[in-house]
């Protein structure tokens, strides 16, 4: 990662700013060059593999991005160990985003960190804000998921695919819908079957 400190700083900041591109064009482009050269590289590649490493803020060890996928800067995602991404992954990361250790996110997901003022003459000025995003340990986020400003989503959650998810999802929760809403804590009929009424196999 070889983004500046000073253009790290706003976009972190958690306050409306105004797109500076003296300072912010050449960063960003050199990151979307890194995420190009990603893209083209077969999976499997260790190169792919040492560049993802230095794109992302972390990447922990085991973890699997399927490409393509998309990213606004990459400097600002944190993906923990384990974490497996399908593909068609889009992160809208001028804010921060934190992804828990054994986190599994379905093809077509995008995480939004960044938003614009309601008022139309600040949006004529590029005026932008950025809240994290945090995604719990073992999360299960399904295909076509789309992630707002600000979200935090707790441990073990899994959220149904095609959800909006706008406000915080609660831990050990199964949530889904547009907006994204708890439909059931994960209970005792989850520890014994996988999907309906199929059993876990014994062992497993």
């Amino acid at each position: 990662m070889n983004v500046p400190q000073e253009v790290l700083d706003v976009l972190h900041s958690r306050e409306v700013y105004l797109w500076n591109s003296e300072l912010m064009d050449a960063a960003q482009q050199e990151q979307r060059d890194m995420l190009r050269k990603t893209n083209e590289l077969p999976a499997t590649s260790p190169e792919r593999n040492q560049l993802l490493h230095e794109y992302f803020a972390e990447m922990g060890e085991r973890t699997w991005i399927e490409p393509p996928f998309h990213a606004n800067w990459g400097c600002s995602t944190h993906l923990g160990s384990f974490v497996y991404v399908n593909f068609n992954l889009t992160l809208v990361d001028d804010g921060e985003i934190f992804v828990g250790d054994h986190t599994m996110i379905g093809p077509n997901v995008t995480l939004v960190t960044t938003g614009h003022p309601i008022r139309p003459d600040l949006r004529e000025k590029l005026a932008q804000f950025s809240e994290p995003i945090h995604i719990g340990r073992n999360v299960w986020i399904g295909a076509n998921v789309t992630v707002l400003p600000g979200v935090t989503i707790g441990d073990n959650s899994v959220i149904g695919a095609c959800s909006l998810v706008t406000k915080d999802i609660p831990a050990n929760s199964v949530a889904i819908g547009s907006p994204c809403r708890v439909l059931r804590e994960i209970n005792e009929h989850d520890q014994e079957y996988y999907w309906r009424d199929k059993r876990i196999p014994e062992g497993m």
